[in-house]
Order: structure tokens, then sequence, then C-alpha cells
């Protein structure tokens, strides 16, 4: 039986090494997986994912006014599609879900989602909230602050190491913007204003 699946994390914590890997494993054995990235994210090229560690994968992209149930279906109806894949699926909106819930559901195709469950305020997005309600299956990919502390928080820096309390969402970046942290150490780099003078020169290395 078909399950959505959500797998979340802070950045840095290998979701789309994971998903690369899963869709491998599909293909290996002769099935076929569509994979999709949000089309706001062009850090590695447009209509591609990339891993930390080298593996990538070309992708469908993605964007607030894709119909990803229709798309999936009409794919599904032309070559017969054996799980689909969303990368930073943070992005996706409230009837995006809905409409890979009804990709498991009424064509009973596994939907494995991988994306950031909060931003760098801690608050949910959008994506994620509907994903952590209504999927089946919850899996946290887990990383480490530089404390060593499991890291459940993203700080958005400054290029001087200040973290930023307020702002837009959704602001595109890598590890030149953003940090994964424990919460202990997110709530004091918002105290003291600077991750760096709680880490040193550790940031940025």
């Amino acid at each position: 039986m078909a399950q959505l699946y959500f797998y979340y994390s802070v950045m840095n914590a290998g979701k789309s090494t994971a998903l690369l890997q899963s869709s491998y494993n599909y293909q290996e054995r002769g099935m076929r997986t569509l994979v999709y990235t949000a089309e706001i994210d062009t850090r590695f090229g447009s209509g591609k994912i990339s891993s930390r560690i080298g593996l990538s994968s070309p992708a469908k992209l993605y964007n607030n006014q894709s119909l990803l149930l229709e798309e999936i279906a009409a794919e599904h109806d032309v070559n017969p599609v054996h799980c689909v894949l969303i990368d930073e699926s943070q992005f996706l909106t409230r009837e995006q879900v809905k409409q890979l819930s009804d990709v498991v559901d009424c064509l009973d195709i596994p939907v494995l989602c991988y994306g950031l469950r909060t931003d760098f305020r801690g608050e949910l997005f959008s994506g994620s909230q509907y994903l952590l309600a209504w999927s089946d299956k919850l899996v946290e990919l887990k990383t480490v602050c530089h404390c060593g502390r499991k890291a459940g928080m993203v700080l958005r820096l400054d290029s001087q190491g200040a973290p930023f309390k307020e702002g837009e969402q959704v602001v595109i970046g890598g590890n030149e913007r953003y940090v994964s942290v424990c919460r202990k150490h997110y709530k004091e780099a918002l105290q003291s204003g600077s991750l760096h003078a709680i880490y040193g020169n550790k940031i940025g290395q």
C-alpha cells in the first residue's frame, strides 16, 4: 500500500543525498521514478538536484501554480510511475500537499517528500505544516550542532555572522547564509547578536 512520507530536517542533514539514494534504489530495480524540485532554488542549476557529496540528478520543476496530481497522473498514464520524490518540499502549498496525498490514495503511488521543518524564525513552512499533519510516515533526518548536540534550528546570518531575527521567510542560500544549530545555541545567538561570539571561527569553515 502506497504512503505519503515526509523526511524533514534542518539544513545540511543530507536530505538531497537521501532522496537521490531512494530514487536510485527504485531505478536499480527497473522501476520508474519522478523527481521534483522547487523552481525557486537555482543554486545548482535549474532542473537539477545536487547533494553536498557530489550526487546529482535531473528533476522536474514545480512552483506554486503547478498541478502536481494532474502532471503525475498524465505521466503515469503514459508509462507507469513507481515512486514520486519531492525535494525542497517546504515550498509546497497546502493544495499541493493535498494533491500529493491524492497521488498516494487514488493512484497508489508512494510519495517521498524531503524538506525543512522550520525557517530561521523557528516557524513552520506552509508545505511542512501540512506534510506534518497529513503524512503517513514522518522521518527526521538528523545532523549535529557545532557543540555536538542535535541541531534542530536554523539561523540566517549576515556577512558578519550576526543572526537575522526578522525578514521574509524565503531567501535562497547555502552555508554562506545559513547554519544549523541546537536550540540552546539558537537562543544564545539571537540574544548575543553573534554566532561567532559563541563558536569563534568554527562557523563558515
